[in-house]
């Protein structure tokens, strides 16, 4: 199994999916110590080491959210974020690469799909990666 959850794995594999996703800009409003990607103004994914470890921040449905927090000890409700709607991924090893892309990636999509106008949406979050 490709473990991203380990320590700085987690912290490169986060951001190489943002890579590619169109329209997705890293920035640093919060300082040097938080990274934070938007769409179009809008943030889906933050990354710190702030607490002590490696940490990934990521929209989720609620649903999903507390489905995910109950399978996975490395996810757990998002830091400094609602914790109904964000998810916070830790360093562990029980979660695999494609499992981060596609936290990641539904991040993404939930955030242009309820936050971005239709005019302004870098892709159709209904067909975009199926």
């Amino acid at each position: 199994m490709d473990t991203a959850s380990e320590g700085t794995g987690l912290q490169e594999r986060a951001p190489a999916r943002t890579q590619e996703l169109p329209g997705a800009e890293l920035s640093r409003p919060f300082g040097e110590d938080w990274d934070v990607w938007k769409v179009r103004g809008r943030v889906f994914m933050l990354q710190t080491q702030v607490t002590g470890e490696p940490q990934v921040i990521l929209k989720a449905r609620p649903e999903d959210s507390a489905t995910l927090s109950e399978a996975y000890t490395e996810i757990t409700p998002g830091d400094h974020m609602n914790k109904r709607h964000w998810i916070s991924l830790c360093p562990g090893g029980g979660i695999d690469a494609e499992l981060v892309d596609d936290l990641v990636t539904e991040s993404y999509l939930l955030v242009v799909e309820r936050n971005v106008p239709r005019r302004e949406r870098p892709v159709d979050p209904e067909t975009f990666g199926r």
